[in-house]
């Protein structure tokens, strides 16, 4: 197998920029991506999303994520599967599939490593979970803009693989009628409702 610095070393050395630009420098803190239904801010050197932007919409269901999992996106250096292995950490995506299941097209968008991130597995399958489809069930009165940011604090953990590890994230809503409403949930195991990580939004 090979290990994830040689695929770091191919990567350097077969991606460059745009040839107006010169050579690859090695990994970037922002690239941008716009997939269509959502938006990333992307960090090759922490392999995660510095932040997600997309749009609720009461899309209706009409296709399963079945056995889906994710895949690696061309030109951009991130997390893998290798990061994931036998830990307490979720692949956990953050423009939600069942968001954007209403077509097959869609939902293959979201399972790019590039809407990923290392999630606490607790966190991922409880409370955030719920948020998202309180916030799909809020979308049948009006689209709802949402904008997640991960945090990482000055000690966060970087794991082994060459991975960090989220301190934190940032859940902001912006409401058809212009209101916002904010909820910040540290990257641990959850004890509370999900309404209760509401924060201020400044």
């Amino acid at each position: 197998m090979i290990k994830k610095f040689g695929l770091l070393f191919l990567f350097l050395f077969s991606c460059g920029s745009d040839e107006n630009d010169g050579p690859f420098s090695g990994p970037r803190d922002t690239v941008m991506i716009d997939k269509g239904i959502y938006k990333v801010s992307y960090n090759e050197i922490y392999e995660q999303p510095n932040w997600v932007e997309y749009t609720v919409s009461n899309r209706p269901k009409n296709v399963d994520r079945g056995n889906k999992d994710f895949y690696l996106e061309k030109g951009v250096f991130t997390s893998n599967d290798d990061d994931y292995y036998k830990n307490e950490w979720d692949k956990g995506h953050l423009a939600p599939a069942a968001t954007f299941s209403d077509s097959e097209e869609n939902l293959n968008k979201t399972f790019s490593f590039i809407n990923c991130t290392m999630q606490i597995d607790n966190l991922n399958r409880g409370e955030w979970a719920q948020l998202e489809q309180q916030v799909r069930d809020w979308s049948v009165s009006g689209n709802i803009k949402v904008k997640i940011e991960l945090v990482f604090a000055a000690d966060h953990e970087v794991r082994s693989t060459g991975v960090h590890i989220p301190t934190g994230f940032w859940k902001n809503l912006t409401f058809s009628n212009g209101n916002q409403t904010c909820y910040y949930f540290p990257n641990s195991s959850t004890n509370k409702n999900w309404d209760k990580y509401q924060s201020n939004c400044n």
